[in-house]
This record gives C-alpha cells, sequence and structure tokens, in this order.
C-alpha cells in the first residue's frame, strides 16, 4: 500500500478554484493516483492510498469539492476522513463537517453524478459495482475525476483542519444487483382511514434502525403506510422490497436538508434523487418542487419553526402541497408551526378557501426511544395506494394522532343533505346554523378545542377516563369561516395550552 503523506496541505488559501454558483462551492486541487498499468499487478486487488490535510476558515462556502482522479481498472473506492474539535465558547459553534461523493459525471446542481452523502453519521464509506455503505449507491466506479463533497455544517473560530484518505482497490468488478422496489400498493380496505407516518430515518442515513426493524415498528404502531426519506440520498429505496406486504404500504422518497430549511418528498417514484445545495436566496427551490412533482410525490416542507442550525423553514409555502406541523414528540416549536399554519388559514379564506395548505404530523424518528407512529397522519383515501394515500393528504382529508389508540371523527353538518367532513366545505348560507361534532376516542382526560379564524371559540369539559366522547358547538358560516378540532391533554397551570393529542385538518364553513 502507498501512503503519499507527503502532498502540501490543502487550504482556502493554496491550490484553490473558486466556483461561483447558487450553491456557494470551492473545488480544491486534485488527488491522483496512478494509473492501473503502472499499479503492481492490478487484477488482484492491489490498493493505493492518497491522504489529503488541510484547513477551512468560518464563512466557508456551503460545498468544499476535491477532485479525484480515478484510473481505469478499479474495483473499489473507500475514503475516510477526520476533523479537529477544539473547545468554543459557550453559545458558539463548533466544527461539524458534512461528507459525500459525486462520480466522473460531475457535481452540476441536479445530481447527475451523485453517488452518496452521509452527512455527519460516518466517518468512512466505500462503493464499488455490487455493494456500498449505507447511504451511497453501488455502481461501477469508472475511470475520470470524481468528487469528495465536503460540507462544512459548522465551523469553530479556531478553523475547521480536516484529513481525507482516499483508497483504491484494483481488479474486475463484482456483478451490480438490479435493485428491486416495493409495490407501489397494498390490500387496503376500500375507501377507509389509513394511518401513516411519512417521515422516518433508517442506517441509510443518520439514524439507529434498520429498514426491517422501523417496519416492525410501523406494524406495532399501526400503521398502514409509511415513507422512506433519509437525508439527501435515495440509497436506501432498493432495501424496502422485501418488507412491504398486504398490510404495509411502503412509498419512497427523501428529506432535502438544505441550509435553510428541510422538505420531504413523499412518495416520489423509484430511485429518485432530489438535490439540496441550494439557499432560499438561489431561487432554485421551485426548480426542484416541479422535480418531486414531476417523480410523482408531494412537496411537504419538514418542522418549519425547527431550533436545530439549518432546520428552521425559508422557502416560503408556495410550492408546499402539505406542511408538517407536528413532528415528533409535541414541544414548543410545533406550538408555533400550529399556529403558523392556521394563519394560512385565515389567508386563504379571503379566495374563499380554495387554495389553503393541509396539515400532517409524523415521527422524524431516528433511534431509540424515537417512536415510531408518534405522531402519524390519518388519511381518508379511496384505497391503500401511494395515489390515493398522496390524494388524500392533498385534498387534506386527514388529521394528526399521537398514536394509533386515538380517533377522531369530526363532521360539519345544517339540515338534511348538508354534510361536511375534515378537509372538505359546507356550501350554505352565512346565516346558516351549523352544527360542528367532534367524536373522540382512546383520549383519557383530554380536551377538545374547536378553532376558527377568530381563534378558540369553543372548549369543552375533559373527557372521561375512559376517552371516548361527543362534544357539539352551534355556529353560522357569518361567525366561523372555518372550523378545525384539537384535542389537548389536561394542564395544570392555568389558561396554557396542554400538549396535542390530535388536530384536525379544518372544514370550510359558507360558499367559497
Amino acid at each position: 500500500m502507498c501512503d503519499d503523506d507527503a502532498r502540501p496541505e490543502s487550504s482556502l488559501g493554496r491550490r484553490t478554484l473558486f466556483v461561483t454558483s447558487a450553491a456557494a462551492a470551492l473545488t480544491l486541487g486534485s488527488v491522483s493516483f496512478a494509473s492501473a498499468d503502472d499499479a503492481a499487478d492490478p487484477a488482484d486487488g492491489s490498493q493505493e492510498t492518497r491522504t489529503l490535510r488541510g484547513t477551512l476558515p468560518t464563512g466557508s462556502p456551503d460545498f468544499v469539492y476535491v477532485p479525484v482522479e480515478v484510473p481505469a481498472g478499479v474495483r473499489e473506492i473507500k475514503v475516510a476522513y477526520t476533523y479537529d474539535r477544539p473547545a468554543v465558547p459557550a453559545g458558539t459553534a463548533g466544527n461539524a463537517l458534512d461528507i459525500g461523493i459525486f462520480d466522473e459525471r460531475g457535481t452540476d446542481l441536479g445530481g447527475r453524478g451523485f453517488r452518496g452523502w452521509s452527512g455527519g453519521a460516518r466517518t468512512e464509506f466505500f462503493l464499488r459495482a455490487d455493494d456500498a455503505t449505507p447511504g451511497y449507491i453501488p455502481g461501477p466506479v469508472r475511470e475520470g475525476t470524481w468528487h469528495i463533497a465536503l460540507g462544512p455544517y459548522t465551523v469553530a473560530p479556531q478553523g475547521l483542519s480536516y484529513e481525507i484518505t482516499v483508497t483504491l482497490t484494483y481488479g474486475e468488478p463484482g456483478r451490480a444487483v438490479p435493485p428491486k422496489y416495493p409495490p407501489s400498493r397494498a390490500r387496503g380496505r376500500g375507501r377507509a382511514w389509513y394511518r401513516g407516518d411519512c417521515h422516518l430515518h433508517s442506517w441509510y442515513s443518520d439514524g439507529r434502525r434498520t429498514p426491517a426493524e422501523i417496519a416492525a415498528l410501523a406494524r406495532a404502531a399501526g400503521l398502514d403506510f409509511i415513507n422512506s426519506s433519509e437525508h439527501n440520498t435515495h440509497a436506501a429505496h432498493p432495501h424496502w422490497a422485501d418488507l412491504a406486504g398486504d398490510d404495509l404500504l411502503i412509498m419512497l422518497g427523501e428529506e432535502i436538508t438544505t441550509r435553510n430549511g428541510h422538505v420531504v418528498a413523499l412518495g416520489t417514484d423509484p430511485g429518485t434523487f432530489v438535490d439540496w445545495r441550494y439557499r432560499a436566496r438561489d431561487n432554485r427551490f421551485g426548480r426542484f418542487a416541479r422535480q418531486i412533482r414531476r417523480a410523482g410525490g408531494l412537496v411537504v416542507p419538514a418542522h418549519p419553526h425547527a431550533t436545530c442550525i439549518g432546520c428552521n423553514w425559508k422557502f416560503g409555502f408556495g410550492e408546499a402541497d402539505a406542511v408538517e406541523v407536528w413532528n415528533g414528540p409535541y414541544t414548543p416549536d410545533d406550538e408555533v408551526s400550529l399556529a403558523d399554519w392556521d394563519g394560512t388559514l385565515v389567508a386563504s379564506v379571503r379566495d374563499g378557501g380554495r387554495d389553503w395548505i393541509p396539515a400532517m404530523g409524523n415521527s422524524d424518528a431516528h433511534r431509540d426511544p424515537d417512536a415510531v407512529g408518534s405522531p402519524q397522519t390519518v388519511v381518508l383515501a379511496d384505497d391503500l395506494s401511494r395515489e390515493a394515500i398522496q390524494e388524500g393528504i392533498r385534498a387534506g382529508r386527514s388529521y394528526v394522532a399521537e398514536s394509533k389508540n386515538v380517533s377522531v371523527s369530526f363532521t360539519a353538518t345544517a339540515g338534511p343533505g348538508q354534510h361536511a367532513d375534515i378537509g372538505g366545505r359546507l356550501e350554505v348560507s352565512p346565516d346558516t346554523p351549523v352544527t360542528v361534532r367532534a367524536e373522540v376516542t382512546g383520549a383519557p382526560r383530554c380536551v377538545v378545542r374547536f378553532v376558527t379564524d377568530q381563534g378558540v371559540l369553543f372548549t369543552g369539559s375533559p373527557l372521561p377516563v375512559a376517552g371516548a366522547g361527543v362534544v357539539e358547538w352551534r355556529t353560522t358560516p357569518a361567525y366561523a369561516a372555518y372550523v378545525r378540532a384539537e384535542l389537548r391533554h389536561e394542564t395544570a397551570a392555568g389558561p396554557l395550552p396542554g400538549a396535542l393529542a390530535a388536530f384536525t385538518n379544518p372544514i370550510f364553513l359558507g360558499r367559497g
């Protein structure tokens, strides 16, 4: 093995080329290897290694690319990296460096050359024709200029010093395995309410569970459907096929994790990759939202008011098909997201409620003790298929519940034949009396609230310990342009609302 540690150090001030583009990036000097003809017996598994060191300062570009000149005859490429984590003052971000790789097809925005991303979840990875590290795409290691992609997520005031080691193994490539994907339809129960969790992470990104473990937990949580949503990679797609069944629909997608917020691509065509290398100021999100839809998916901004760096949603909601209002255990940022979403409902009333954005909830589960299916989105769909579930979500025929134990029926009626369900509209005149009714099970001592464009206009008494009850309220479309139901746990502190147990999408009242 040849260890070339004598190469000069790389830094932003030496051997660099600035690339001006929407995704701020920098390309370092290339790492070169001998050709296969020069390597000792290249077909017998011989290896060559190169090591590159450098330092990135605070304020580095979002992406730093390290070109690797790969000769012909390579069977496997392996990359390992380390970086320093110096102590920093309280309130100051320390070092965090993500990593991925693009093949000889290049790094252009759109991801034609994309071959994998592990963010900060792994310190090394490999690729070859027949296998790859989770998060990476198996395939041949072809001759040409590859690029290791570094993402300096945060950089300490002292700078970020890194070391990258690239090892090539020569020889005949293994046999590629054709991908197999889960079916887009399960048996289902015809038109019914189906429970799902559309934001989940396995070891194919930064989760710790296998797809098999997630599928088992999904079934135990009473789910009918899930959606694969790994950070910035579609590598998990072929690994769900054997886990689907008549009782569980597995859709495929991605969590596009940008520096200005995350968005779930929900139910895209198998093998769809969506790029993430842009910010809101680059005016590129619309292009990729359209790509998600062309691939048969929904655009769902995730945890829009999350407090982690880069997690707060800054792209606006003009491209959203739905929004993830409740993410994992209910916390103050979910309360803000819920209130912010309710504000969009008020605005939609001005155009007759035709252009409103439905809400949903997902677990964003990564590892124990994260609970798969808490919360879960319960969708009224014509069938248990990708298209039917998506249509139900897009139409807002859904509510969010903290677990399989909680069920909510929510309706508005005026007179004979005048009836609307969740996500619908009751078309009656402004002064028509309307009865709003919520029927709840599985929510002991919870309180039902009815929320309108004026705010909370009705709060019921706590449900009995048995957890079941019916709550009704009367209004008119002139008084309430829409009504939605919230199911809250009891709180011991004055007027503050308790944590959510469930909430519904609205029913609009009056003629649009």
